[in-house]
């Protein structure tokens, strides 16, 4: 759509497009235009969240990313006066995509997401897990999920949607309604699930899934809560995979080398404004758990001042932390303190993605807190991870049981894809500074 509101607006400017874009050669400037624009739009999560909570607040949001896009079509300008499209050009195809691309987004919402919801969904059950499910799919129609209503295991509870009956209701439930897929989410099933019913309805073509699978889908992360012990023996789609992991391997190798060879520089201008604002040692050592439970010395700026944990020992850090130095909060804030670490990963101690390594300290408590914790060091911790963009950062054992599900999902889909997706994302979170502590 952008790309034809350039290409068109070639008229405004009295040019011919065969002449202009393919004759003289400046089809590359659209591209450019086009990129910024479209980066400028990632950059405000409107291709994350499509949901449109103000249509005012989306016109803003397009204006902004064209407005960038100006701005670097103005640099460009000053490079070398050739690189720029045309005036006219330039302010007709901007005004067109104000229009149209909002336009397409509220009809997109409105007309093709209500058409792509092509599965007619019954739940059955009455468990915290099938709350958090209905709640996630009714903010996120994308997913293609209708939900036509709930069968509840003894009273109806306080679910977003209508109950349609009783568990036993189920065969005349799927005759009235006819669901493409049956999700059950019960909170005790022995001697409860309507066994034999649920096998007749399977056979008729009818899916029947658990919740926790469905949960996994929507929720991009392994509910934790319903983990069996059996599950994680007798499964083939945990991982990792070894081919995945060789891959891993050999391109967080390449990206570490050819990363510590580029930001050499402002490495050694981070050395420098550390020694110059405190007092101690420039890199900060520290034992953290990686590969089946190996210890190995982790890099970093220090961001501390010096002796910081000699009062209060291993502890997370926490919101506006005293013991955080000014130079260091913006290290931190950059992620800049964490490029020693590409240095761990040439050594093979880490990956470049993967579950962030944790202190000994830390590591020992949280076993014996959360079930299945040791289980996130089946593979190299990562300079960057699944968890790291989807999650906060977090100080309470809450916050690292949800990291926990969020490695445990990187973990069982670990694959090149995600992680150049993750390292993608990656650069996003650091220029907007989200997460830092």
């Amino acid at each position: 759509m952008l790309l034809i509101c350039y290409t068109l607006a070639s008229y405004a400017g009295g040019e011919d497009p065969q002449l202009y874009f393919i004759t003289e050669g400046n089809w590359w400037k659209v591209l450019v235009v086009v990129g910024v624009i479209i980066t400028g739009l990632y950059f405000q999560d409107l291709y994350t969240e499509l949901r449109i909570p103000s249509r005012m607040v989306l016109v803003q949001q397009v204006c902004l990313a064209i407005g960038c896009a100006l701005l670097f079509l103005a640099l460009l300008g000053y490079i070398k006066h050739d690189y720029i499209l045309g005036r006219w050009m330039m302010i007709t195809g901007s005004l067109a995509a104000i229009v149209l691309l909002p336009a397409w987004r509220v009809f997109f919402w409105r007309y093709i997401i209500s058409a792509m919801r092509s599965e007619r969904v019954l739940l059955m059950g009455n468990s915290s897990i099938l709350g958090e499910v209905i709640e996630r799919l009714m903010e996120k129609p994308e997913f293609g999920y209708s939900l036509l209503g709930y069968l509840c295991e003894f009273e109806p509870c306080d679910f977003p949607i209508r109950c349609l009956g009783q568990l036993a209701d189920v065969r005349r439930v799927c005759a009235e309604y006819r669901p493409t897929r049956i999700v059950v989410g019960m909170a005790e099933r022995r001697n409860r699930l309507p066994v034999q019913d649920l096998l007749e309805i399977r056979f008729s073509g009818i899916i029947i899934e658990d919740a926790a699978d469905t949960y996994e889908m929507a929720m991009r992360r392994v509910c934790s809560r319903k983990i069996q012990p059996s599950q994680l023996i007798f499964t083939s789609m945990l991982g990792p995979r070894p081919h995945a992991i060789t891959m891993q391997n050999f391109y967080s190798f390449v990206v570490a080398f050819a990363g510590l060879i580029i930001t050499s520089p402002l490495m050694l201008l981070t050395a420098v404004l550390v020694k110059l604002s405190s007092r101690g040692p420039i890199l900060y050592r520290q034992q953290r758990v990686g590969l089946n439970g190996e210890l190995f010395t982790l890099y970093k700026f220090r961001s501390m001042y010096a002796d910081a944990e000699a009062r209060t020992g291993a502890v997370w850090a926490k919101v506006d932390d005293p013991r955080i130095t000014p130079i260091g909060r913006w290290l931190r804030r950059l992620r800049l303190d964490e490029l020693p670490q590409l240095w761990n990963v040439v050594r093979g101690q880490m990956a470049i993605v993967g579950p962030r390594p944790e202190r000994p300290e830390f590591v020992e408590m949280l076993t014996q807190q959360i079930p299945y914790y040791r289980q996130r060091l089946a593979v190299k911790p990562g300079i960057t991870g699944w968890a790291q963009i989807n999650h906060k950062y977090g100080d309470t054992a809450l916050d690292a049981m949800i990291k926990l599900e969020y490695d445990l999902y990187y973990i069982k889909h670990v694959a090149p894809m995600l992680d150049f997706y993750i390292i993608f994302h990656t650069l996003k979170v650091m220029l907007l500074t989200r997460g830092a502590q």
